[in-house]
């Protein structure tokens, strides 16, 4: 476990650089910082979806992923540090297969909406999507287990399924896009 901070400013970043997790200093504007940077966001994006209401169920699911994506920026600050594994990724697809059964297949794309609950779970779900972008991007750079982007990429996944399920569950339903609404 890392220091505990009794202070919260420590002027150590003024001149544009941030510790990571092995005492190292880098620039807060490197691939590591914003693939754990947005890692973060995602988390707390999750944090709105658990803010409305959803059914107890799903609040327990994405909870647990909190904590996996608290330790996945830990795995991701820490250069050589491994705390997301296969079983975490394999648990989220069948979370994802459990999810989906219950939904018709999808004839056409869905907009972002279908409740409030249904939308936050759509900002969550673009904002993994560019962790797992950024991810890939560090991965470029440096070394990055592949276990880091293929759980980014499943949770991405399972946030599109938690947003139909949570569309149908609040009676507002799926927001389907209209392809055809220029053709006259």
């Amino acid at each position: 476990m890392g220091n505990r901070l009794s202070k919260i400013y420590t002027r150590t970043g003024d001149d544009g650089s941030t510790g990571l997790g092995d005492g190292s200093r880098i620039q807060k504007d490197s691939a590591r910082v914003n693939a754990y940077g947005t890692v973060d966001e995602a988390n707390s994006c999750i944090g709105l979806v658990l803010a409305s209401e959803v059914p107890e169920d799903i609040a327990a699911l994405l909870t647990r992923v909190q904590h996996q994506l608290f330790d996945l920026g830990g795995e991701l600050c820490i250069p050589g540090h491994a705390a997301i594994f296969d079983r975490d990724i394999d648990t989220l697809e069948t979370q994802l297969d459990y999810y989906n059964d219950d939904l018709p297949p999808l004839k056409d794309f869905i907009l972002p909406g279908g409740g409030e609950a249904a939308a936050r779970c759509h900002i969550a779900r673009t904002v993994v999507r560019r962790a797992e972008r950024e991810t890939v991007t560090l991965a470029r750079l440096e070394d990055v287990r592949p276990e880091a982007i293929r759980y980014l990429n499943r949770l991405s996944d399972l946030l599109f399924v938690l947003c139909r399920v949570l569309a149908r569950a609040s009676g507002h339903g799926e927001v389907v896009w209209d392809h055809d609404r220029r053709k006259v």
